[in-house]
């Protein structure tokens, strides 16, 4: 099943994406929910409700959860070769961590598919891209073990760990740089976990105006979504609606030579193999 957040009559309503037909679905049972952590809260229906109909791309999508209860859950250094290229241009250890790297970014940064990632060139000028598989939390769970970790999962998006490299650099730390408004393109829609499979068997690709920038795959992340899981419950609550970012392959823009960035006009592409495509223009704001 694929669940989106779009707009409707100038509020916010929760549908079923029909894929094959192009359609969102509006469901007209009085009990469906109006937001997306209460029905993940609920758990997935297991057929579609009857509703009204609506063309995909008359629909103005936003981002599938909108108000999370915690910071977006960002997991770094998670594939080895983009390790590597942060290493050569940073001039850091060019070593795997031994444990998950956390960090995190505000919820005030999600955006939707096809919404404009915005920057102010006053503030950052290098504004770069990260596509990252990201995990929705289903249940509330502490302690969780590597055996069980995947059942606390109710699906995937694609999500855009958007970056200003220079204020990431001169804070010394993450969260700043990654969390200015708009900085975290989240969408287009949730896919529910039984149709994934096995998450560690999953293509990703990001573009920038249609030329592959990365091209990674699930199965060559250093710590598993299980394993991911398992170290950040422990002692940790995780709670329906949590999204966690899994860490981006290489290809980043400031690791290339000469370094790229984004600039105003530019589109990125976001596509995750049984997920879709989440796209987002980028504008300047001066």
């Amino acid at each position: 099943m694929r669940y989106v957040t779009y707009e409707r009559q100038g509020g916010k309503a929760v549908g079923i994406v029909d894929s094959l037909n192009g359609l969102v679905i509006e469901p007209t049972s009085l009990d469906w929910p109006g937001d997306m952590i209460t029905l993940i809260k609920r758990g997935s229906v297991k057929q579609n409700p009857f509703g009204n109909s609506l063309p995909l791309e008359e629909v103005k999508l936003l981002a599938p959860i909108l108000n999370p209860s915690k910071n977006i859950i960002c997991i770094g250094r998670n594939y080895r070769e983009h390790i590597s290229e942060f290493a050569k241009v940073s001039q850091t250890e060019d070593k795997p961590p031994e444990v998950p790297v956390f960090f995190t970014k505000a919820p005030t940064a999600i955006i939707g598919h096809g919404q404009a990632i915005t920057f102010n060139p006053k503030i950052s000028e290098k504004i770069d891209w990260e596509g990252e598989l990201a995990v929705i939390i289903g249940r509330q769970g502490r302690d969780i073990s590597e055996e069980v970790a995947l059942d606390y999962i109710f699906g995937y998006t694609c999500l855009n760990d958007v970056t200003a490299r220079d204020l990431q650099k001169s804070h010394n730390q993450w969260f700043k740089g990654k969390s200015f408004d708009t900085f975290a393109p989240l969408g287009p829609w949730i896919v529910t976990a039984d149709e994934i499979g096995d998450p560690q068997n999953l293509r990703l690709v990001l573009r920038v105006n249609g030329v592959t920038k990365q091209e990674g795959h699930t199965k060559d992340m250093i710590f598993t979504i299980r394993q991911i899981i398992a170290s950040l419950s422990s002692g940790f609550t995780l709670e329906p609606g949590d999204i966690i970012a899994t860490g981006t392959p290489s290809g980043v823009g400031f690791a290339r030579f000469p370094p790229e960035f984004l600039k105003n006009g530019d589109v990125v592409e976001v596509e995750i193999e049984k997920i879709g495509v989440l796209r987002n223009g980028v504008i300047s704001l001066s």
